[in-house]
């Protein structure tokens, strides 16, 4: 996935300022599986609009400063539609605390036990997070569509964070219990 694409999707959605979209949608909707802070939105949102992918409307406001809307353009629509076709490789996975976790052997139990209730208390945090995020149940009639899709990945994230901290309770008590 890239910046530009998500930055698409969310326009598609409705027209966002640059802050709008880093605090109001992205936020609280991709972020959660593609980060991305406020300087590279606006690098990328000014790129997009070299590429007529967005253009942007200069509002006035006389009480606040001035505001730069953006809207996707047909061309990024037509864009986001091609990316979403198109297969994706699946992820290149690193994980640093992993490594820690392989070689965790030469740490005493203390130091490694720090780490793993850092990465549980992590987990749940998201996990929490997650679990405060209103869908609609599946089931419901009014469901719409985009709906249904946000709820599905919203599922997969609560569902690794679910699966990574019974791993690491796992860990843990393996390690307290001597292996």
């Amino acid at each position: 996935m890239s910046l530009k694409h998500a930055i698409l999707g969310l326009l598609n959605i409705q027209p966002m300022t640059g802050y709008d979209l880093k605090h109001l949608a992205f936020d609280s909707t991709v972020s959660h599986f593609w980060q991305a802070d406020q300087a590279q939105i606006y690098r990328t949102l000014d790129k997009l609009e070299e590429e007529g992918l967005v253009i942007s409307q200069l509002e006035i406001q006389t009480d606040r400063p001035n505001r730069r809307v953006y809207h996707i353009t047909p061309f990024g629509i037509n864009a986001l539609i091609e990316w979403l076709r198109s297969p994706q490789s699946p992820p290149v996975y690193r994980e640093p605390f992993l490594v820690q976790m392989f070689f965790g052997y030469l740490l005493d139990d203390r130091e490694i036990l720090k780490h793993i209730d850092d990465h549980i208390a992590h987990h749940r945090g998201n996990l929490a997070e997650y679990q405060h995020i209103h869908m609609p149940p599946s089931d419901e009639a009014t469901t719409k569509r985009k709906q249904i899709f946000w709820r599905l990945t919203l599922e997969l994230g609560m569902a690794l964070e679910k699966t990574y901290v019974d791993w690491l309770e796992k860990c843990k008590a393996t390690i307290q219990n001597g292996g």
